[in-house]
């Protein structure tokens, strides 16, 4: 069963500030895939969104890479 945070979904503005990155530098590592894509929120539309569980799985990876 999710919680109730794992399904929320964070738009770049939250994003951006939950991980502490500048929105460019996250673009820029989106692109050379070292962080999670996101998905489209519509389907012929722009915008697009990350499950919040998702976040926390990469922060915790990094956490981890960092500690070893």
């Amino acid at each position: 069963m999710q919680t109730q945070n794992s399904s929320r979904i964070l738009r770049m503005n939250e994003l951006h500030q939950k991980v502490g990155l500048s929105k460019s530098l996250l673009y820029a590592l989106i692109a050379a895939g070292k962080f999670p894509q996101g998905f489209k929120l519509t389907s012929n539309g722009r915008s697009r969104g990350w499950f919040e569980s998702t976040i926390d799985e990469y922060l915790a990876e990094r956490s981890a890479q960092e500690q070893t």
